[in-house]
């Protein structure tokens, strides 16, 4: 037998088979119990009648004029005869019975006392030395069912009793067990991220132990995870100033020498400085997307936040590609802005570096909240596709790039309970790349949605 895996289920199951298992064994002792008290019962009520009807016996026969003459005792009226007798004298002739005894079940005379065959019990007594004899017959298939009524009055209850007994045992065990199923419950429904202490003030004694060290655990990796979070937002902001002190330097080299190795040098310098300072920049993002808060109390229409990246994006880096479009009612959301446009940011920066430079990028936002940016470009194999949101992780090992823009989305939309989907090649098409995120909207007729009209 395979125990089930619900605590619960274990505790009811065991109780349950441990009471039906005590109360059957109590059941049964008590039957046996009764069955020898009743026996002596029985042949207590056996040996009294034949006393009582010896005495009468010998009167009747003392006193008939007809000695040796069988005589049978008419019933009053109709009844079942569970007790019935001989009586007989000393050669075996019988001289009274009662009216439904058979003289062919009874024994022949063996001496006083209880005898026994395989279909009756008998008791034997004798009177007038010896000359008159009595026995008195009980079929023991009337012991039997007595027994049996006896047993059923036993049982009857228990087969009652059983099932309201096991009721009461699952309604008790899951009462008791109400505080570990809100400590699971509590548990099933906390986000990956969420480290806080689970509360767990009314669990049993036993439990408490593994609930205070699985708080001590949660506090031990949110030190962690805010001492990492930590260092990498502390070290990129302190990197900025010096990285923007230096590719100063290195442009004012450029400008100030004559010789073209050392001005090609300084131009290298330079763009190792900017993609340096770029990566600073992501490592602030990704520590923002995983440490700080990206649901605000009210929300914003996310067409505005939408038109400042992409207008920002076209002005410094790819001007006349991105194509942009957003529906004609507000976006509204209670995503933080900034989240928003770390998110879609890196998602169209994604696309300009990776896609065809000669295609247009598509970035559109539906009135449902769904983000997408598409690109052209060579279609990526499905393990590539499955790795692109690991952290330091590009799409060719030759390309430029951090490794942390698609990492740095993935984060976003696994804080606000979305999922980032990747397909290449674009949907209705043989090449490109997309990527879509739904975000959390307010329904489309609230009362926000009512006062935040037009484009």
């Amino acid at each position: 037998m395979r125990w089930p895996a619900s605590l619960q289920a274990r505790l009811g199951l065991t109780l349950g088979l441990v009471l039906t298992v005590l109360w059957l064994l109590a059941a049964s002792v008590t039957a046996l119990i009764v069955r020898d008290e009743m026996d002596e019962v029985f042949d207590s009520a056996l040996r009294e009648t034949a006393e009582r009807i010896l005495p009468l016996a010998v009167t009747d026969i003392i006193g008939r004029e007809d000695q040796g003459v069988t005589q049978r005792l008419a019933p009053i009226r109709a009844h079942d005869e569970f007790f019935t007798y001989l009586v007989r004298d000393a050669e075996g002739r019988i001289l009274l019975q009662s009216h439904a005894a058979d003289a062919s079940m009874f024994p022949p005379w063996n001496g006083s006392g209880f005898h026994e065959t395989a279909s009756h019990r008998f008791y034997s007594d004798a009177a007038l030395q010896d000359t008159v004899r009595i026995t008195v017959a009980e079929p023991l298939a009337h012991r039997a069912s007595v027994a049996r009524e006896i047993q059923m009055g036993l049982g009857l209850p228990l087969l009652v009793m059983l099932p309201i007994a096991l009721a009461a045992i699952i309604f008790a065990v899951r009462f008791s067990l109400a505080p570990l199923r809100r400590f699971r419950t509590t548990l099933e429904a906390r986000g990956a991220r969420d480290l806080s202490e689970v509360p767990a003030d009314d669990l049993p004694l036993e439990i408490t132990p593994l609930a205070a060290t699985l708080n001590s655990l949660l506090s031990r990796l949110r030190d962690a995870f805010e001492a990492e979070r930590s260092f990498a937002a502390n070290a990129a902001h302190e990197l900025r100033t010096p990285l923007a002190g230096a590719i100063a330097q290195a442009q004012r080299l450029r400008t100030e020498t004559s010789d073209p190795a050392t001005g090609a040098r300084a131009a290298e310098i330079e763009a190792t400085l900017k993609r340096l300072t770029r990566f600073s920049e992501r490592l602030m993002q990704l520590a923002r997307a995983e440490g700080g808060r990206l649901r605000m109390d009210h929300p914003t229409d996310l067409r505005d936040v939408a038109r400042l990246v992409v207008d920002d994006l076209e002005r410094m880096a790819a001007p006349g590609r991105i194509t942009l479009t957003l529906p004609d009612r507000a976006v509204l959301s209670d995503i933080d802005p900034d989240a928003f446009a770390i998110l879609c940011r890196n998602l169209v920066d994604n696309a300009l570096r990776h896609g065809a430079q000669s295609a247009p990028v598509d970035v559109a936002l539906t009135a449902e909240g769904r983000l997408v940016v598409a690109n052209e470009g060579p279609v990526l194999p499905r393990d590539t596709l499955n790795r692109l949101t690991t952290r330091f992780e590009r799409a060719q090992a030759t390309e430029e790039g951090s490794g942390l823009g698609l990492a740095i989305v993935a984060a976003i939309a696994e804080r606000i309970g979305s999922s980032l989907k990747l397909a290449s090649p674009r949907p209705g098409a043989t090449s490109g790349f997309e990527v879509s995120v739904v975000l959390p909207t307010e329904a489309k007729d609230g009362p926000a949605a009512r006062e935040t009209t037009g484009p």
